[in-house]
């Protein structure tokens, strides 16, 4: 498969991930067991990473939406370049909802093999989250 064809593949899996909470996609668009590198402590690997933080994210932020500011393909990776944001109407590791409309950014690097997303890189913002949140004084 081309640059193309993966483009294709990782924005489907945002828009059906991220922004209709179909967390079930990634048995169709990964690996059985992909290696799945996540800054965020307390989450298995493969699969049931995924599955573990979509319901997380919209439990919190219900209304949660990403738009791709960037793709960009090379040989077998993808990376993704997102702003994200949603109110905060339930809790997140452990603060309460806030109603507070909440922004933030992630990247992320696909590697794909056959069609299939073989392995995830991802840096979230969770510090400007956080902060946004009350969790962190807010830098002057």
């Amino acid at each position: 498969m081309g640059t193309e064809d993966n483009k294709k593949i990782v924005r489907r899996f945002v828009e059906e991930f991220k922004n209709k909470a179909n967390h079930n996609i990634v048995d169709e668009l990964f690996t059985p067991d992909p290696a799945v590198h996540f800054p965020i402590l307390g989450l298995p690997s493969g699969r049931d990473a995924l599955k573990q933080l979509g319901p997380l994210v919209v439990m919190a932020f219900p209304d949660v939406h990403v738009t791709v500011e960037d793709l960009i393909a090379e040989g077998d990776k993808v990376v993704e370049r997102t702003a994200a944001g949603g109110t905060h109407k339930g809790e997140f590791y452990g603060i309460p909802a806030t109603g507070k409309q909440i922004t933030w950014t992630e990247i992320h690097i696909y590697r794909l093999k056959d069609g299939k997303i073989t392995e995830l890189w991802s840096q979230i913002d969770l510090l400007g989250l956080l902060t946004q949140l009350g969790a962190f004084p807010a830098s002057k």
